[in-house]
């Protein structure tokens, strides 16, 4: 039993690590791109260290989290006439939080989210850090602007 013990606290503590991200809907088709990209984000965001993310469902960087979902529904609010703001050229839909910004990509095959607290500012260099992966893992479709 002594040598069970260590071993028992180890995988449960493996069961619990990782930040929990709440379940939200994925489009069809985005399994692939979205887990290749997770496993290809970088290890830094504006600045903030790459958290483990349990069922590993997101990319997260820092305390409180930058959050960064893959393959999410188009926004209800994105319609022909919103803004689009282009950084690095990766065009985003943005829409303010509560404690924030969620920026959406546009004109791309796929939806990725960014939630970027307030206390990140400017919340634009989570952007710039995350473009080459948006670039790399969903391709353009049609340029937003």
């Amino acid at each position: 039993m002594k040598r069970l013990l260590p071993l028992l606290l180890l995988l449960l503590a493996g069961c619990s690590s990782g930040l929990a991200v709440d379940d939200y809907p994925t489009a069809p088709r985005t399994k692939a791109n979205c887990e290749a990209m997770y496993a290809d984000l970088p290890r830094e965001v504006a600045d903030e260290k790459i958290v483990a993310v349990k069922d590993d469902v997101a990319g997260a960087w820092g305390d409180p989290p930058i959050i960064l979902r893959c393959g999410v529904e188009k926004p209800e609010a994105l319609g022909p006439a919103s803004r689009c703001d282009m950084v690095d050229e990766v065009g985003w839909f943005t829409d303010t939080t509560a404690d924030g910004y969620l920026f959406t990509t546009i004109g791309r095959r796929f939806y990725i989210s960014v939630e970027v607290p307030k206390s990140y500012d400017p919340a634009a260099d989570v952007l710039v850090d995350l473009a080459d992966s948006v670039e790399k893992h969903d391709p353009l479709d049609k340029p937003c602007v």
